[in-house]
């Protein structure tokens, strides 16, 4: 009998710690995740080699129609990338040649802009979304950003904002034409940033993962491209101790991309593996 209410009692004790267990032990080397998308691919800048070897799993943006455009996103493909559009829009402040060929204006019919971003999709090879390059005024146009988000369901792909203006119209804009989208949750550097200040950001990054947000932060090839790609390799220790895994952003959206556009929004999302 003493046995019995031994037995018992251990019993007792048993289910009463698993009842006071914290949320935080049972989430315990639960994987986060977080994506990173490096702008301003296209060109032969600082950064692009190194990013180009894949071995950071970052989504390339490619600016089309430059030089390099076509070439980068067939070799961020052939090393396991994803790549996206990196559309040039045009900006509240600034000069229309930082556009560069075929950017989309103020100024252009709906048809032209259509035009420019099917385009766009036929110069970088592989694409399956596109964000925004500066475009402060362009997002905020109706009329410019539904033509634009109507091509980008046409080719069954998603779209990232940016985050260049806070009066943006590309979330409302997604949700009623039905677009998978997503926004940037972070800027990873600026035109002179160094290494020290892109860890800084990527820790900022890390800290929205571990609260549950799956952040998207954006960096850039360019003027300190290398600065930017030593700073994100560099974390990359810290992230997988954090247990935070980096991923293409389209597996941060709500559904998953599918080549028949009909099953595409009757599927459940699936992370890809």
């Amino acid at each position: 009998m003493q046995t019995y209410f031994k037995l018992i009692f251990l019993l007792s004790v048993s289910l009463l710690c698993l009842g006071l267990a914290s949320p935080d032990d049972s989430n315990k080397g639960e994987m986060k995740r977080a994506a990173i998308i490096i702008d301003d691919f296209g060109g032969d800048v600082k950064g692009v080699d190194d990013f180009l070897t894949g071995e950071i799993p970052v989504t390339v943006a490619v600016m089309p129609f430059l030089e390099h455009s076509t070439k980068q996103a067939e070799i961020a493909q052939a090393a396991g990338l994803e790549v996206i559009v990196h559309m040039p829009l045009e900006p509240k402040k600034g000069k229309i040649s930082w556009l560069g060929p075929s950017g989309i204006t103020s100024n252009l019919s709906v048809g032209e802009v259509k035009s420019r971003v099917r385009k766009a999709f036929d110069d970088i090879p592989y694409a399956v979304g596109l964000n925004n390059h500066m475009g402060s005024k362009i997002v905020e146009n109706e009329k410019i950003m539904r033509a634009i988000l109507e091509v980008v369901k046409e080719k069954n792909a998603f779209i990232i904002d940016s985050g260049t203006s806070p009066h943006s119209l590309i979330p409302q804009l997604a949700e009623e034409l039905e677009v998978p989208y997503a926004t940037r949750s972070i800027f990873l550097d600026n035109t002179h940033s160094s290494r020290k200040e892109v860890i800084k950001n990527m820790r900022k990054l890390a800290k929205k993962a571990k609260q549950g947000s799956e952040p998207i932060g954006i960096g850039h090839v360019g003027v300190r491209g290398d600065e930017t790609y030593a700073g994100i390799r560099s974390m990359l220790d810290e992230f997988q101790a954090e247990s935070i895994q980096l991923v293409p952003v389209s597996q941060l959206l709500p559904s998953p991309i599918e080549e028949d556009h009909n099953k595409f929004w009757q599927q459940p999302f699936q992370a890809k593996e």
